[in-house]
């Protein structure tokens, strides 16, 4: 049975937006004069302490193999069904119970109500909704907190609203609901304005001047973009990230110097026992032949669409290979929608910050492993639904290496235009940002007969036709039933 189009499972019941939010238009980021008036409506409970406990996400995480290892195709039985069985969440306990209580925002926004779960982790069906979330808005959602408390059901009917309905957007791709749905889905942790503040009034990172060489030339050809965010808006985010990381990376070596003394030790104790003078080898003594993950390779002269890839740093030295890096570039690109959607730069910092450090730590981690895992595993989702073209692309000496990196580094914010771009991420960060894998394949099957019919379809690759969302997540829904589970469970950690 062929899987249900958004449009065929969407519920028959309408929902608007205007009777249910009076939140305000977002202010323009170019009032940064205003930045501390700015508080964050992510910032509700100012100075509320952060949970030790595992985020959801991850709590979801560690029961992904075992959910994964059973069929779960109902994808097909939720058919044009307003009261099917709702998206596959975490229901334990310690998931119950993580919620925070949210009380009235610094800003001028109202209050968001509970925080909700976040992204499923298996392949379930994304078309059910609890039937007493049929006439609740999302805004409403959003704003009150689930009825009765009831967190997985409301995550559940959240998604599915995303999904069937889309966020009520402007003709700039503007909603100013957008940025707190995003919040949610990522299980954002609560910042204080002040805590952004802090770290921008660190002064330069040590990112700072690679930061500098990428930001005048990010989404320029997009003039919403640019109306809307200034460089220097951008420049502090990344700025500010840059340092967040480096703060992390730095107690991650204070945290193995003592096993790595203790190595010391050993060795020159064993060494003082044997009598041996041979000084023991180090990783730099190694030639540097190696590529490692250098993306200097043709794979980043086949994409003009304003990225370098290059890591922040190209050392070969494989002690540094499995160390988070402090900045990526095109690492402004994938930052750049987050400011054009969110009110504050620091709701725009925080749910950037989470991406990176929960969603996707390999893909700005040594030599970007992740992405490259992802690249492989757009050539093999291709190869699964479309063998034809997939060869095809192949026979042309086209892997994916050469045409999807920036699109997998990016989550697809390097093709334009920007509110499809936002309308594709909703559909991301609502049901995993690993499904942008998917994504990628979903555009190649949109291109598909010029591709098949072009004798030279390098030249189509080199830029992606302009970006329809709506088409995107259709394809991508049809994709996923057709994939083993065992590639999917692939896809889901990739990037971690």
């Amino acid at each position: 049975m062929p899987s249900p189009t958004k449009e065929a499972t969407a519920p028959t019941h309408g929902y608007t937006f205007a009777h249910t939010t009076d939140l305000l238009p977002p202010p323009s980021p170019r009032t940064h004069r205003a930045l501390r008036k700015l508080q964050s409506a992510h910032n509700l409970g100012s100075r509320a302490s952060a949970s030790s406990q595992p985020s959801l996400i991850t709590q979801q995480r560690l029961q992904q193999q075992q959910v994964l290892s059973t069929p779960h195709r109902d994808l097909s039985h939720t058919h044009g069904s307003a009261a099917a069985t709702p998206p596959s969440i975490n229901t334990s306990p310690a998931a119950s119970h993580h919620v925070r209580q949210r009380a009235r925002a610094n800003s001028d926004a109202p209050p968001m109500g509970q925080h909700l779960n976040s992204t499923p982790a298996n392949k379930r069906s994304m078309m059910g909704i609890n039937p007493r979330y049929t006439h609740i808005s999302l805004a409403q959602l959003i704003r009150e907190g689930p009825p009765e408390g009831d967190i997985p059901e409301a995550l559940g009917a959240a998604r599915r609203k995303v999904l069937s309905e889309g966020i009520k957007t402007d003709t700039d791709g503007m909603s100013p609901l957008r940025i707190y749905a995003w919040l949610i889905f990522l299980d954002a942790p609560i910042l204080p304005t002040d805590d952004y503040l802090g770290l921008i009034h660190r002064g330069a990172s040590p990112a700072y001047s690679k930061i500098r060489n990428d930001t005048f030339r990010t989404l320029t050809t997009d003039p919403l973009f640019r109306r809307r965010v200034s460089e220097a808006s951008l420049i502090r985010l990344l700025n500010a990230v840059a340092w967040k990381l480096h703060d992390a990376r730095e107690a991650q070596r204070l945290r193995d110097r003592p096993s790595i003394q203790e190595s010391a030790v050993a060795a020159s104790s064993s060494a003082s026992a044997s009598g041996s003078t041979t000084r023991p080898s180090t990783s730099h003594s190694r030639p540097s032949s190696q590529g490692g993950g250098s993306t200097s390779s043709p794979a980043a002269k086949h994409r003009a669409r304003a990225l370098t890839l290059t890591t922040e740093a190209s050392s070969n030295d494989p002690a540094l290979a499995s160390e988070p890096g402090t900045y990526v570039q095109g690492m402004n690109v994938l930052a750049a929608p987050f400011l054009y959607a969110a009110r504050s730069e620091t709701e725009a910092f925080v749910a950037f910050h989470t991406l990176l450090t929960r969603e996707c730590p390999a893909y700005i981690r040594g030599a970007m492993d992740g992405v490259h895992r992802g690249v492989a595993l757009v050539d093999r989702v291709l190869a699964t639904v479309d063998s034809r073209l997939s060869g095809y692309l192949l026979s042309k000496g086209l892997s994916a290496e050469l045409y999807a990196f920036p699109s997998v580094l990016t989550l697809c914010a390097c093709t334009p235009p920007l509110p499809e771009v936002l309308r594709l991420w909703d559909f991301l960060f609502a049901y995993g940002p690993h499904l942008n894998i998917l994504c990628i394949v979903a555009q190649l099957m949109g291109m598909r007969d010029q591709l098949m019919n072009s004798p030279n379809p390098n030249r189509l690759l080199r830029a992606f036709p302009s970006l329809q969302a709506d088409k995107v997540i259709e394809r991508t829904l049809w994709i996923i039933e057709r994939i083993p589970d065992v590639i999917y469970a692939v896809i889901v950690t990739h990037a971690l």
